[in-house]
C-alpha cells in the first residue's frame, strides 16, 4: 500500500479517515467527495507532500483551514466545497504555486481574499462563493491564466479593481448577491454576472464592443438608456432603473436566447424580432403601441404591467384601426363633413366644461363629507394592487390586522411572518409581511429580502394550476411589503402530521390525494411551463392545505427558471433533509432535485413523520434489495388504522414505490414528475 499513488473513495460512507492515510507518502491523488467524516480536516494529510489532487467536498467538515495546507506545495486541484468550514482562508495558501483549480465554495469562510493570493499565478479557476468581506485584491490580477472567477453570495464591496480587467484570457466573472457598488466594470469578456448588487451609474459604451454569452446585470440600480451595442446571447437587465426606448439594433441579434428588461422604466414601442427570442420578459415597464404580431405567442405575462399595450393578446385592449389602412377613405369623407369637423369640437369643449364644474363641484362636497366623517368606509377592493393603487387595500389590511399585531400572525419564516386578515368584504386573505427593509438595508441580507419577494410576484402572476396557492396581489408600501394570498384554513401539512388529532383526519384517501395533487402541480411546472420552473424548496411546511385539505405548493421565494442554454449553477437552498444529495457537489439545479424532495415529501405523507431515518437506513446499505426488505406496514403512520379495501392499500403502495423510485442516488435514474403524475 505505500507505494499507492492514487485513491479515490467518492459517496461511501466513511465516517472517519484512518490516520494510517499519513503513511502512504507516494499518494499524488486523494479523493473522498460526498463522505460524512463529520471532523475538521485531518491533520495527517499534512505528510503526503507528492499530494497533486485533494478532494474533500461534502464531507461535512467543519473547523477552519488551517496554515499547515501551505506545506503541500504540490497540490494542482484543491478542493473543499459545500463543508461548514469557517474563519479566513489561510495567507499559507500562497505557497500552493502549482495550484490550478482552487474550489471552496459553499462554506462560511469569512475575512477578506488575501493578498497573497495574487502568487498562485497558475490558476484558471477560482470559486470563493462563502461569506467573504472587504474588496477585490488588486493582486488578483497577477493570475494571468485565470479563465473562471466564482464570488457570488459574499459581502464584497467597491468597484472591480482595473487589473482584474486586463486579464489576458476571456473572463468568466460571476460576482452574484454581493454589496458591489460604483460603476460596472466595461473589460469582462464573455460572461459577466453581476446581478443582486448595488452597482449604480450607466451601463458603459465599451460592453457592446463585446461578443459576450450571457449579460446579468438584474437587481441592481442601473439607470440610462440601454446602450445599442449590447451584442450577447443572453440578457438580464430587469429590475434596475433603465430608461429610454428598447434598441432598434436588438432586432439584430439573430443568436439572441433570453431577454428580459423586465422592471425598468423604458418606454416606446415594442421591436419585431424578424428571428425565434426563446424567452422574452418585458413586463412592468411603460411601454406603449401594439404587440408585434411574431409575439403573440408569448403569455400575457410577458408583457404585464405595460398599460398602453395594444394587441390580439388576453389581457389587453384591440389595437384602433391602421391609419395606412383608412386614408385613402378618410380624404374621401374631410370635405363632405367639414361642417362636423367644426362642430364636434365645439361642442366637445362646451361638454368638457361643464363635466370639469361638475366634478370641481363634487370635490368640495366630498371634501366636506370627509372632514365630517373621519372614518370613511373602503370597498376593499384587493385587486386595486395590481394596478398599482395599493392605498385602499394598504389601510384595510392595516385596519384587519391592527396594523399587524401579533395576534393575527399565523406563521413565521426566515423572511417574514404570515397574517389572516379579513377584508370590508369579508373576504378573508393570507398576508405574508417581510421583515422591515429599513432594518436591512445597509446589510447583506437586503439582497435575500428583494430576490424572495419578486420571485414570489414573478412566478405566482405567470402561472396557474389547481395544487399551485394563487396570490391575489403584492403591496410595495414606505412602511412595509407584503404579498396576498387565498386564505388555507387547515395550514400547512407539516402542522397537520405533527399534531395527532389534526393527523388522524389526514385519512389514507387524503393523503393519497395530496401526493397526487403535489405531482400534477409539478409535472405543470416542469413540463407545462416555458421555461420549466424548478421549485427547489419543496416540504412540508410548503405544501398548504384548505378547509378540504386539499394540497397547493406554496413559498416560490427561491424557485427558478431552468435555462437550456446555461449550465443553471446555482448555490444551496431548501430545507434540510428534503435537498438531493448531487447538489451539494455539482450545484447545478434540475427537475430531478424537485423528484427527490417529493420523494421525501410523500414518504413522509405515508409515515406521518419525516423519513430522517428511513433515509439513513437506506443510505448506509449497499444492497439495491434493501428497499424490498422494508416492510410497508412498518413503516404507515400508526395513528391511522390499516387501510381497509384492496384498492387503497393498492394506491398506498403504489405511492411508495413511487417515493423510494424517486429518491435513487443518481438523478437520471429517477423518474420525471410527468410520468409520475
Amino acid at each position: 500500500m505505500e507505494n499507492l499513488v492514487s485513491l479515490n473513495l467518492t459517496r461511501n460512507l466513511i465516517v472517519h479517515m484512518p490516520s494510517t492515510i499519513g503513511l502512504l507518502t507516494n499518494l499524488t491523488h486523494l479523493i473522498m467527495t460526498s463522505n460524512p467524516l463529520q471532523s475538521i480536516i485531518p491533520p495527517h494529510i499534512w505528510n503526503l507532500n507528492k499530494l497533486m489532487t485533494l478532494h474533500l467536498g461534502n464531507c461535512q467538515l467543519y473547523g477552519s483551514i488551517p496554515p499547515n495546507i501551505g506545506k503541500l506545495k504540490s497540490l494542482v486541484n484543491l478542493h473543499l466545497s459545500s463543508n461548514m468550514l469557517v474563519g479566513p482562508i489561510p495567507s499559507s495558501v500562497n505557497n500552493l504555486t502549482n495550484l490550478v483549480s482552487l474550489v471552496l465554495y459553499g462554506n462560511q469562510l469569512n475575512g477578506s481574499i488575501p493578498q497573497e493570493i495574487g502568487r498562485l499565478t497558475n490558476l484558471t479557476t477560482l470559486y470563493l462563493s462563502n461569506l467573504l468581506h472587504g474588496s477585490i485584491p488588486y493582486e488578483i490580477g497577477n493570475m494571468t491564466n485565470l479563465i473562471e472567477l466564482q464570488l457570488d453570495s459574499n459581502h464584497i464591496s467597491n468597484s472591480t479593481p482595473s487589473s482584474l480587467l486586463h486579464l489576458p484570457n476571456s473572463l468568466h466573472l460571476s460576482m452574484a448577491s454581493n454589496l458591489s457598488e460604483g460603476l460596472i466594470p466595461h473589460e469582462i469578456e464573455i460572461y459577466l454576472n453581476l446581478e443582486n448588487n448595488n452597482l449604480s451609474g450607466r451601463i458603459p459604451l465599451r460592453i457592446g464592443g463585446l461578443c459576450l454569452n450571457q449579460l446579468d446585470l438584474s437587481h441592481n440600480i442601473i439607470s440610462g438608456d440601454i446602450p445599442s451595442q449590447l451584442n450577447s446571447q443572453n440578457i438580464d437587465l430587469s429590475h434596475n432603473l433603465l430608461q429610454g426606448v428598447i434598441p432598434s439594433q436588438f432586432g439584430n441579434l439573430t443568436h439572441l436566447s433570453i431577454l428580459d428588461l423586465s422592471w425598468n422604466n423604458l418606454t416606446g414601442t415594442i421591436l419585431e424580432f424578424p428571428f425565434f427570442v426563446g424567452n422574452l420578459n418585458l413586463s412592468f415597464n411603460s411601454l406603449r403601441g401594439q404587440i408585434p404580431y411574431g409575439l403573440l405567442h408569448f403569455a400575457p405575462e410577458t408583457f404585464t404591467g405595460n398599460k398602453d399595450l395594444c394587441g390580439s393578446i388576453q389581457g389587453f385592449r384591440p389595437c384602433p384601426s391602421s391609419p395606412n389602412v383608412n386614408r385613402e377613405r378618410n380624404s374621401k369623407v374631410v370635405k363632405q363633413n367639414l361642417p362636423i369637423v367644426i362642430l364636434v369640437p365645439t361642442s366637445l369643449f362646451f361638454v368638457s366644461t361643464f363635466v370639469l364644474m361638475i366634478f370641481i363641484l363634487f370635490r368640495r362636497y366630498r371634501a366636506k363629507a370627509l372632514k365630517s366623517d373621519p372614518s370613511p368606509t373602503k370597498n376593499g377592493d384587493l385587486f386595486s394592487i395590481w394596478n398599482f393603487d395599493g392605498k385602499i387595500a394598504f389601510e384595510d389590511i392595516i385596519k384587519g390586522t391592527e396594523d399587524f399585531d401579533i395576534k393575527y400572525c399565523i406563521g413565521t419564516g426566515g423572511y417574514g411572518s404570515v397574517y389572516r386578515a379579513i377584508l370590508p368584504s369579508g373576504k378573508v386573505v393570507a398576508l405574508k409581511k417581510l421583515h422591515r427593509l429599513v432594518l436591512v438595508q445597509n446589510s447583506a441580507e437586503q439582497p435575500a429580502y428583494d430576490t424572495s419577494f419578486r420571485n414570489e410576484i414573478k412566478f405566482l402572476t405567470e402561472i396557474r394550476h389547481k395544487n399551485i396557492v394563487k396570490l391575489h396581489g403584492f403591496c410595495l408600501h414606505n412602511r412595509c411589503m407584503f404579498l396576498i394570498y387565498e386564505y388555507m384554513e387547515k395550514g400547512s401539512l407539516f402542522y397537520i402530521l405533527s399534531i395527532d388529532e389534526e393527523a388522524v383526519e389526514l385519512d389514507w384517501t387524503k393523503r393519497v390525494n395530496i401526493v397526487k395533487g403535489v405531482a400534477h402541480a409539478l409535472s405543470y411546472m416542469h413540463y407545462d411551463c416555458n421555461p420549466p420552473i424548478v421549485h427547489r424548496d419543496i416540504s412540508s411546511n410548503n405544501i398548504l392545505l384548505n378547509s378540504e385539505l386539499e394540497a397547493f405548493i406554496a413559498d416560490f421565494g427561491t424557485a427558478r427558471l431552468l435555462d437550456p442554454n446555461s449550465s443553471n449553477r446555482t448555490v444551496i437552498v431548501g430545507t434540510d433533509g428534503y435537498i438531493a444529495s448531487e447538489l451539494a457537489y455539482s450545484l447545478v439545479v434540475t427537475e430531478k432535485c424537485d423528484v427527490y424532495s417529493f420523494g421525501v415529501l410523500a414518504l413522509e405523507i405515508l409515515m406521518g413523520k419525516h423519513p430522517g431515518e428511513l433515509l439513513s437506513t437506506l443510505t448506509s446499505s449497499s444492497s439495491p434489495s434493501s428497499i424490498q426488505n422494508v416492510m410497508l406496514n412498518e413503516v404507515l403512520d400508526p395513528r391511522l388504522s390499516p387501510p381497509r379495501s384492496r384498492k387503497m392499500a393498492g394506491d398506498i403502495a403504489f405511492v411508495a414505490v413511487i417515493a423510494f423510485a424517486c429518491l435513487r442516488a443518481k438523478p437520471k435514474a429517477r423518474p420525471t414528475m410527468k410520468s409520475v403524475s
